[in-house]
């Protein structure tokens, strides 16, 4: 298998990429943002995305977006091949992806949104901190593309202060080393956030 940073030679990918996304938003049910293989093949033409390959094969793929000119990236769309998964490709693809971001964004703060408990754990073991969304980007374009997202309506029911998704922030200024992912801790997180949503909805 392959990892490296995706360009122009992948758009035959883009399609199954897209497809993959819908796949999974719609067995997960929240927390996936869609985007069409145009938007994908546009992350590729720029450099700014990373792919997985075997035998010619899409295995899986994360792109990077900026925000707030240049203050902030995120890593969105991570998505495995449901034939590849639970082998390591997803935290693999993660690293590669933020050495990218590191290099080509140096002073970036680099975030991400997630409602998954092994995307969580991923993040936090390449040195993330879950952190409130106060501290994400303020840019709404970013929020806007939560709009294909089931539960956007909580996002805007609480003025964009919390949604289902955890948010989670590298900042490579404050960043020295990684961290082991306490599942409970997390699972606590998860917790407190629904708790804290059922009380502001109510």
């Amino acid at each position: 298998m392959e990892i490296t940073n995706a360009n122009a030679t992948h758009y035959q990918y883009a399609a199954d990429i897209a497809a993959c996304i819908d796949a999974s938003a719609k067995v997960r049910g929240t927390g996936i943002a869609l985007r069409t293989p145009e938007y994908i093949r546009t992350k590729m033409q720029n450099g700014n995305a990373v792919i997985a390959i075997k035998d010619n094969t899409f295995v899986g793929f994360c792109y990077i977006e900026v925000w707030g000119h240049g203050k902030y990236v995120a890593h969105s769309g991570l998505i495995v091949s449901p034939d590849f998964r639970g082998h390591g490709v997803a935290k693999k693809i993660k690293k590669k992806v933020l050495d990218l971001s590191l290099k080509k964004f140096p002073d970036a703060k680099i975030f991400g949104i997630t409602t998954g408990m092994a995307v969580m754990k991923i993040n936090y073991e390449l040195g993330y901190k879950p952190v409130h969304f106060s501290e994400l980007t303020d840019d709404p374009e970013f929020w806007n593309g939560c709009k294909t997202c089931k539960n956007f309506d909580v996002l805007t029911r609480t003025e964009r202060t919390m949604c289902l998704c955890t948010g989670m922030l590298y900042d490579p200024k404050n960043n020295t080393k990684k961290s082991k992912f306490n599942r409970k801790v997390g699972e606590r997180l998860k917790s407190i956030k629904n708790t804290l949503f059922i009380k502001k909805t109510k």
